[in-house]
């Protein structure tokens, strides 16, 4: 699945593989977002490709939400209409002191829960374009999106087990489950 998007302030091609083997090349111009996006690739064993110009001597906000977008377009044109998959999925992921919890559902009802309260910046990344990023990319893929911070103090550990977090239940929830058919008792998602 390929995707691009070019506006007045990001220029964006992406390339997305659910069935991969976690297989990443990330070039946003935001180092630590590039590393979050490496870990989710991997975690969620997903190959990605993100290549992005974006405007970041304005800051990094354009680069990261649209990322999100992108991303979110791409996994929604993947994995709908859903068949034959688990459907729900959640995790908790650890990084030495921190831990968070992400749920999520393939429901094709976009919704966020981001209780992640946490300020500041990570070398040059401000730490709330994290939640930035999984509005965008929510909103965009259809999943109802629960992420919610159960401990932590170190700012790097707290955002990256909220990228890992997301990326295990993914995984999980696109376990496949050949007698689920469509996973929803309306018949559709």
């Amino acid at each position: 699945m390929e995707k691009l998007r070019q506006t007045k302030e990001t220029k964006i091609r992406l390339r997305l593989d659910v069935e991969g083997n976690g297989k990443s090349e990330i070039s946003t111009g935001v180092g630590f977002f590039d590393h979050m996006l490496e870990s989710f690739a991997k975690h969620a064993q997903f190959d990605l490709t993100v290549e992005c110009e974006g405007d970041i001597h304005v800051d990094d906000h354009h680069t990261v939400e649209d990322v999100g977008i992108v991303l979110g377009q791409a996994l929604s044109e993947a994995i709908y209409p859903i068949e034959n998959v688990e459907r729900f999925g959640n995790s908790v992921v650890v990084m030495d002191e921190a831990a968070v919890e992400c749920a999520l559902d393939l429901s094709n009802r976009p919704y966020l829960v981001y209780e992640i309260d946490v300020t500041g910046k990570v070398g040059r990344f401000d730490v709330e374009l994290a939640e930035e990023f999984f509005k965008a990319f929510a909103f965009n893929s259809g999943l109802t999106l629960h992420l919610v911070l159960q401990r932590g103090k170190n700012r790097h550990h707290i955002i990256e087990a909220a990228f890992k977090a997301c990326a295990v239940a993914l995984r999980r929830a696109l376990a496949p489950n050949a007698k689920a058919g469509v996973p929803s008792t309306k018949g559709v998602l």
